[in-house]
């Protein structure tokens, strides 16, 4: 499914263009943490790195739909940090800290992807598909039977994506 996504998305927008918003996002966070630390080092210390990740984590909770993705826990960030930290001195740059994050976000891209065009496509689709089978359900068929296909559909899909946000803190 996400392979679906990944091609309108690049058929719209171009082929890099998830990689330069990634990036946008990344170098906001940094210069954002950066400007608030009192060190005046060129790179983010483990305790900026997990600041700018709950940041990041939380504008994706914000902005894109589907269930609450949490983020990685120390342990898991302490590991990667050690492996995108090329030039061990302890500290992520501006581009360690680019890889890093992209590395950390893509699953949960995939998953939002998947989220998406199980929103935006295919619950349309089966909700226009049962509306004939609901026409017949007593108490509700009548109404059903009065709104046009697409506020029927709209409404369906509205109650997935909202049944989507209510499983947070489930997984």
């Amino acid at each position: 499914m996400g392979q679906i996504l990944a091609a309108v998305q690049e058929k719209f927008h171009g082929k890099q263009w998830k990689e330069r918003q990634i990036r946008k996002i990344t170098d906001r966070v940094f210069d954002h943490i950066r400007d608030e630390s009192s060190d005046s080092r060129d790179g983010l210390t483990f305790e900026d790195v997990y600041i700018a990740v709950l940041c990041v984590y939380n504008d994706i909770n914000k902005h894109l739909p589907g269930p609450h993705h949490d983020p990685p826990t120390k342990d898991k960030l302490r590991s990667l940090m050690k492996e995108y930290d090329v030039n061990l001195d302890g500290l992520l740059n501006r581009e360690e800290f680019a890889e890093f994050i992209r590395k950390l976000t893509a699953e949960t891209l995939t998953a939002i992807s998947q989220s998406l065009i199980i929103a935006l496509i295919l619950a349309p689709t089966i909700a226009l598909m049962t509306k004939r089978a609901t026409e017949g359900v007593p108490g509700v068929g009548k109404m059903v039977q009065k709104l046009p296909n697409s506020i029927y559909a709209s409404i369906i899909t509205l109650g997935v994506l909202l049944a989507q946000k209510s499983t947070e803190g489930c997984e």
